[in-house]
């Protein structure tokens, strides 16, 4: 806001006369000067009160619109955790009374659980964006020892788009249910690293998950749709997957533009 200050022009010319007048004309000098500085001043505390009012109003203003932009936000996870909810009930009814469906329950419950957390977290972030560190350790709380963490998680500060918390949250709770199941964390020993950096020459992503001091891994005879499933938001995010059946442990690579996780990418 800019403030226009109204300087009033007076005309302190002075008729000096050789000879006399000089003392009275430098008094009717300062006189003007100070009638002069006077208005400024005035006018200056004028536009001044003027300048807090409307800031006033201003502030006022963008606060209520902060305060309606929470509401409609809140409002807005209410009604998706209540959807997810209901998606889950619906679930488990429909399955309750198929044979053999029991683990299927389970792994589509595990998802729906994982899909709000995620949103749990982009409320926090006013769904704009979210630390990855933050992403990763909410998807892997749930599988983690609260008095011994079996899980490492490094790699430096990072904001990511809501679409890219979604992405990476669903993909790391398939790794995880994978390796509580049949991975590392099946075993008291095992271990999972999650490490992630960023390459700036080539602007790209790298983040990596490998499992350690777990059994002997077996390549699947087939993809599984958690496979399947983690291979889809990768390709999500214009990134390349890789997953390798080592015999010492899962590993699996993203590796992803960084142009990908900002809100440009259609």
């Amino acid at each position: 806001m800019v403030v226009q200050l109204q300087m009033l022009e007076i005309d302190l010319r002075t008729d000096v006369r050789p000879g006399g007048g000089g003392e009275e004309s430098h008094e009717d000098f300062l006189a003007a000067e100070n009638v002069s500085l006077r208005l400024l001043l005035a006018q200056a505390e004028i536009n001044a009160k003027s300048l807090l009012a409307n800031a006033g109003i201003e502030a006022r203003e963008r606060a209520a619109s902060d305060k309606l932009q929470k509401l409609i936000l809140e409002e807005l996870h209410h009604r998706i955790k209540n959807t997810l909810a209901t998606v889950a009930a619906i679930v488990s009814q429909s399955l309750r009374d198929v044979q053999g469906a029991g683990q299927a329950q389970q792994a589509i419950e595990g998802r729906l659980s994982a899909l709000g957390r995620a949103h749990d977290l982009l409320l926090q972030a006013k769904w704009s964006s979210a630390d990855l560190g933050a992403v990763i350790r909410s998807a892997i709380e749930a599988f983690d020892d609260s008095d011994v963490s079996r899980f490492s998680v490094g790699g430096p500060a990072l904001r990511v788009t809501s679409g890219v918390v979604i992405a990476i949250a669903m993909t790391l709770n398939e790794l995880c249910t994978n390796t509580t199941k049949y991975g590392a964390l099946s075993v008291p020993q095992g271990r999972v690293d999650i490490v992630w950096t960023v390459d700036q020459q080539a602007q790209r992503l790298r983040l990596s998950w490998t499992e350690t001091n777990g059994p002997v891994v077996q390549p699947p005879q087939k993809r599984s749709f958690g496979t399947k499933l983690i291979e889809t938001l990768g390709r999500q995010l214009r990134g390349d997957v890789q997953l390798t059946y080592a015999p010492t442990g899962l590993l699996y690579k993203l590796d992803v533009p960084m142009a990908s996780l900002s809100p440009s990418v259609p």
